[in-house]
């Protein structure tokens, strides 16, 4: 008796099930026929929107970059414009998209302009980086391959966004420094100038001839490959120190000249003086027995 219920019980939830199962059946047959096709249709016409969209951006930004290009616009602001104004694009499109699919986007919008003056409070540093990053495209104290120390770092600038400046060190370290940090402080260009002046010094000993000395270097530096004649190298006696006489040795070079400019220099000084029979004084402890 009591397997002749169970077995009652079981059937009448497999029939349950199946009634739930005719019934959802049913519902999304009825989805499809009603819903469904408009649904369909909303998702097929958000994506031809979003593919035009995309196409028209890209149009957008090359006909702006090629527009501020012929009209001798910077580089870093040509970037810049575009970068902005393409990112506002892209903004316009998802929220016509999200429209199409029947996203309400009302509260959205009205919300921004609540919500505005307390994300402005929220995003102060943000927005002093994209001022700062208006700033350093308008006025372009650098471009994008030059050699530059800002905000602390040394590098070449590889790219300058709406929020950050991209360098990359001498020993192919990636710095990412905030533009308000770059534009609030110095910034040094290395390669704004098409010559360079090499400055470093050199000791001779006070017992040594000091005006043939300067001979010596001045000859030295003419035959460094890379010096510039004009301007022509500086080669005078900077200070008398304590223990020795310091002259100052300054040839001119080609930016991209600098450092092998410095290096041969210094090779070359020290080769001649040492020819010449001229002392360079190095620091020397004499120790007396008692």
């Amino acid at each position: 008796m009591q397997e002749t219920t169970g077995a009652q019980a079981a059937g009448n939830v497999l029939c349950e099930q199946i009634d739930n199962g005719r019934r959802l059946a049913e519902q999304a047959k009825d989805w499809c026929s009603t819903t469904g096709v408009e649904y369909l249709a909303n998702i097929a016409m958000a994506a031809v929107i979003f593919l035009v969209g995309w196409l028209v951006i890209r149009l957008i930004d090359a006909a702006l970059r090629k527009a501020l290009a012929k009209a001798g616009r910077k580089t870093l602001l040509t970037n810049f414009v575009a970068s902005v104004i393409t990112k506002s694009c892209w903004a316009i499109l998802l929220v016509t998209v999200l429209s199409r699919l029947g996203v309400d986007v009302a509260p959205l919008i009205a919300g921004l302009g609540v919500t505005g003056f307390i994300l402005g409070f929220a995003f102060q540093e943000s927005l002093g980086n994209l001022a700062s990053g208006l700033m350093i495209a308008i006025n372009e104290p650098f471009k994008v391959g030059d050699f530059v120390e800002a905000a602390g770092h040394s590098g070449t600038i590889r790219e300058v966004n709406m929020m950050a400046t991209v360098m990359t060190t001498a020993d192919n370290k990636r710095i990412v420094l905030p533009n308000k940090g770059v534009w609030g402080g110095p910034i040094v260009n290395y390669s704004a100038q098409d010559t360079r002046r090499v400055d470093m010094q050199v000791g001779v000993a006070y017992g040594e001839d000091i005006a043939k000395a300067i001979d010596v270097i001045r000859e030295a530096v003419s035959h460094v490959p890379g010096v510039l004649a004009e301007p022509a190298p500086a080669v005078a006696v900077a200070a008398l120190d304590s223990s020795q006489v310091t002259i100052n040795v300054r040839p001119w070079a080609k930016g991209g000249d600098y450092w092998s400019v410095y290096s041969a220099t210094l090779q070359s000084v020290k080769d001649e003086l040492g020819k010449a029979g001229i002392e360079i004084p190095f620091p020397q402890v004499t120790v007396h027995q008692a």
